[in-house]
């Protein structure tokens, strides 16, 4: 199989963007919309994808173009895959001889690979084309005989956006694909320099998708067969075409607007999520912000997640950083997501925060440390939910006050010792509290098969389910929640079949154990409840219990 075009997917991970498997960014959309505009009819690829079959290497080197998007600003640990490394990124472009070879993403800002280490802005060999500014604008524009280096324009977004949706079918994670959908370019706080570490600075003010244009796209991504969207790519979904300097107020019926075209587009959607949203903006427009959080409520799916850049506790280093929001206004944030969002549907809260902390910024102390331990103490006292709390250090970004004012490992011990707090004495009491033991987990799609498998529902963060069974990848199981760790949960397939299970997963309901999991095995078949309780007593999750007998082998 040959192709004129290939793009090569390396994944990316900004402040506004996720594009690591489950999810599919935009950019690699944009692009193939790009390609098929020129005639150049294009295939995709992932970087996973060629590291499992080297063999694939072939139809890049048969292509007339290549296109490598790649580059993490906020790199995390993923489960879905592997962003592409530097080293990897030239290894590519040095070994490829045919085709024209065309380099574009957030790795032109920098490279780091963790966080804590300053990215290094270098040149990357190999590349005939780099592709400064917008990726999409900017190929259009070489493929146009004009200078790679173009901002984006809506208008064209939006029709390439349509051309490009064609290749979700190519990506390995479909039909199980989380669709970033993007709404808007810039941040406001960029009127006010903008926080001192974020990338975000270098796309300048906003710029906004219209609602036409977003629900356009849908109808084409909808009609190739994506259920599952998120409205990412932007630090404020709360301020979606808004104006007003640095702190602009929403605009509720507008985002009504948005969740009900989306609907229309894609009536049949099983997931419609969103990502970042301004603390600040809940804060200093409590009202309004509270009008627009109600109306993604009724826009959305349950169980989502407002994602939120806290950073730091300490007010000192809040301003020495610029950064949008001090304690006071996240505990406002937070409450008012609670008090919109708290309720549940299908077993698990409407919309709940996400906490981002940023450690070695400029101005961090050792109290630093344990102003971030009190605050979240004081959450926690305070009977509030938070989803998720991310903990980072900073990678700092030539062209940010960041890369020369900052406390990198300057307080390690310190780091250590409130992530470790965290996880243990934060994360999993909260997650006992907003994934109760006997909670349904619906459409649990399997990443990683073994004797304990990995999955997750698609969705905003969505929690990982540890299921001590052996499940085919991309089968999708509904759950329930038997035991917590501090990043995960422990559940069992609906309905949990007593007479079928193995003695090790028979452990894990709650009140059963290693001892009575044997006991039961001795007594197996077992015919009723009744009977089970004989042995076990009774558990939180007996109405999931199924005691259907064995099928007789035929003779």
């Amino acid at each position: 199989m040959t192709s004129d075009g290939v793009i090569l997917d390396g994944y990316v991970d900004e402040p506004t963007c996720l594009g690591v498997p489950p999810y599919i960014s935009p950019y690699v959309r944009y692009l193939s919309g790009v390609l098929k505009e020129h005639e150049i009819d294009p295939a995709y690829l992932t970087i996973d994808g060629l590291r499992q079959d080297p063999t694939r290497f072939q139809l890049l080197q048969e292509a007339k173009i290549v296109v490598v998007i790649a580059g993490t600003t906020v790199p995390g640990k993923y489960l879905g895959g592997t962003p592409a490394g530097l080293r990897e990124i030239q290894q590519i472009g040095t070994a490829l001889r045919k085709p024209v070879k065309v380099l574009g993403g957030p790795i032109l800002y920098g490279y780091a690979g963790q966080g804590g280490k300053r990215a290094v802005h270098q040149a990357i060999g190999g590349y005939d084309v780099l592709l400064e500014g917008s990726p999409a604008a900017s190929l259009d524009a070489y493929l146009s005989g004009k200078e790679p280096r173009a901002h984006l324009s809506y208008r064209d977004i939006d029709r390439w956006a349509k051309e490009g949706s064609t290749i979700i079918g190519e990506h390995p994670s479909f039909p199980h694909l989380m669709i970033e959908l993007e709404t808007a370019s810039g941040c406001p706080r960029t009127l006010e320099g903008g926080c001192s570490f974020c990338t975000e600075r270098f796309a300048g003010v906003p710029t906004y998708r219209s609602v036409e244009g977003i629900a356009g796209e849908v109808v084409s991504l909808y009609a190739q067969g994506a259920r599952h969207f998120r409205l990412g790519k932007q630090p404020d979904l709360l301020v979606y075409g808004s104006s007003g300097g640095a702190y602009p107020c929403p605009r509720p019926e507008l985002l009504e607007t948005l969740f009900r075209s989306i609907r229309v587009a894609a009536p049949k959607l099983a997931t419609l999520h969103i990502d970042n949203v301004n603390p600040a903006t809940i804060s200093r427009h409590e009202e309004a912000a509270r009008e627009a959080l109600e109306s993604i409520v009724e826009g959305h799916t349950p169980g989502d997640v407002a994602a939120m850049g806290m950073e730091t506790a300490d007010p000192a280093v809040a301003r020495a950083n610029n950064l949008k929001a001090e304690p006071e206004e996240m505990a406002t944030a937070i409450r008012v997501i609670n008090e919109v969002g708290g309720e549940r549907r299908q077993g698990v809260p409407e919309l709940l925060p996400g906490l981002n902390f940023v450690l070695g910024l400029a101005g961090e102390t050792p109290d630093t440390y344990r102003l971030n331990q009190v605050f979240l103490e004081e959450v926690f006292r305070s009977g509030m939910l938070v989803r998720r709390v991310n903990i980072r250090q900073v990678m700092p970004f030539e062209g940010t006050p960041a890369y020369s004012e900052n406390t990198l490992g300057r307080y390690r011990k310190e780091f250590e010792i409130f992530k470790t707090w965290v996880r243990e004495s934060f994360d999993l009491p909260m997650l006992r509290k907003v994934f109760p033991t006997g909670t349904v987990l619906e459409r649990v799609v399997i990443e990683v098969s073994g004797d304990l498998s990995f999955g997750r529902q698609m969705g905003s963060y969505p929690i990982l389910v540890g299921i001590p069974l052996s499940l085919r990848e991309k089968t999708v199981h509904d759950v329930v929640v038997v035991n917590h760790g501090s990043r995960s949960v422990t559940a069992l397939p609906l309905p949990i079949e007593v007479n079928r299970l193995p003695q090790q997963t028979l452990s894990w309901i709650p009140s059963v154990g290693k001892k009575r999991a044997a006991q039961i095995l001795k007594n197996r078949p077992i015919g009723s409840l009744e009977e089970f309780r004989k042995i076990v007593g009774a558990t939180p999750i007996d109405h999931f219990l199924s005691f259907i007998l064995p099928a007789v082998p035929s003779l």
